[in-house]
């Protein structure tokens, strides 16, 4: 279908949307690739701000969400309600930065004003966070929604959320190419120590449950910032494929279903696009030789933000992008692309002008990957 005629369905499925029927209960049977998009931190909105951003997405013929569990956790878990009703399959992040999974006297570490302070992974108490974590799966238990998949943890390979890898005071030196450049390495490793310890326990919280014990367990998607640009921030990372390593080390293989990985690559060309995920995703394997990846996160920028939106020259390379998925899901290597972001972040957002832009529905397209790979 043409992305104007998809765009003109999604206004007029949005005005008919309170009569509409839920999704069939073997939706994953039609569109067994997960293509959905991000909505994260719906519990910083009101409750009619909730109801109406999930009611665009699901009005927009969107089938998969990616959602936080964040604070409050109470409204976060209003909104798992919400999109649970509207028939929207949720793949749940655990925002690790929560304080309530640390020690009260734990201290975050500084990101000296250029950004966030955020909580060391080596300070993570595991006890606290299966405390916290049962309780919040009870109650969405309690209301009969089925999770489909979760993520614990965002992008801890980069000192944006893991606060066991520094942020210099001041950038201009080189930044760990490796873990045996990091500044403080044994605490680094307590912090995967732990990260493997909090996957482990959130296996076993949800396998306790009834409505979410099948639910798909990923690792924390892994942020593709690279050297360069980590120097010219000052801020310690190391490469997706690395940190996996360390990670299947310390036994995670046997706890997870899928990496996480996000996909950030710029404006290219769709041969330089198509080189770039296949280098980033080179670790992913099918499953009967390894573990698929999941992209919890990709995003092409649009910076102009006028209306009407025009979203030329990123929808191109958003369809060259889900050539690329295509070709991986294929091969068994690629089980799910969560496109970023719906609403929140301007140049990255798709629902524009009031509508989800020409971009956006080829970010979303549930069958799209096959149409294009051919």
């Amino acid at each position: 279908m043409k992305a104007v005629a998809r765009v003109r369905l999604a206004c007029a499925l949005a005005a008919l949307w309170a009569f509409a029927p839920a999704p069939p209960a073997n939706a994953d049977d039609a569109f067994p690739d997960r293509i959905g998009i991000n909505r994260v931190n719906l519990a910083w909105l009101s409750r009619a701000d909730q109801e109406r951003v999930l009611r665009e997405i699901a009005a927009s013929g969107i089938t998969h969400v990616r959602l936080s569990l964040s604070r409050p956790v109470d409204k976060s878990i209003e909104a798992l309600e919400m999109a649970d009703r509207l028939g929207l399959k949720i793949l749940l992040e655990i925002q690790l930065g929560n304080k309530d999974y640390y020690p009260p006297e734990t201290r975050s570490r500084t990101g000296f004003g250029r950004i966030w302070d955020v909580q060391r992974l080596s300070d993570l108490d595991l006890d606290l966070y299966r405390a916290q974590l049962r309780a919040a799966l009870r109650r969405i238990d309690g209301m009969g929604i089925r999770i489909d998949a979760v993520e614990p943890g965002n992008e801890i390979n980069y000192s944006a959320y893991n606060g066991d890898l520094g942020v210099y005071e001041k950038p201009g030196r080189q930044t760990p190419r490796n873990v045996s450049e990091v500044a403080n390495r044994p605490a680094f490793e307590r912090g995967l120590d732990a990260y493997v310890g909090a996957v482990r326990i959130t296996r076993e919280e949800l396998r306790a449950t009834v409505h979410s014990r099948g639910a798909l367990l990923i690792s924390a998607g892994l942020s593709d910032i690279g050297a360069e640009e980590a120097d010219l921030r000052g801020m310690e990372r190391l490469d997706p494929g690395s940190f996996v390593s360390l990670l299947r080390g310390r036994g995670i293989d046997a706890l997870i279903d899928g990496y996480g990985i996000h996909v950030y690559p710029g404006r290219k060309g769709d041969a330089a696009l198509a080189r770039y995920v296949t280098a980033l995703l080179d670790f992913c394997r099918p499953e009967e030789q390894g573990k698929p990846c999941w992209v919890t996160e990709w995003g092409i920028a649009n910076t102009a933000l006028s209306c009407p939106v025009d979203d030329r020259k990123r929808e191109g390379a958003i369809r060259a992008m889900r050539r690329s998925f295509a070709a991986l899901m294929k091969e068994g290597r690629l089980d799910a692309a969560f496109y970023y972001d719906w609403d929140t972040q301007p140049v990255y957002s798709v629902w524009r002008c009031g509508a989800l832009s020409p971009a956006g529905v080829a970010a979303t397209e549930a069958n799209a990957g096959e149409e294009l790979a051919r």
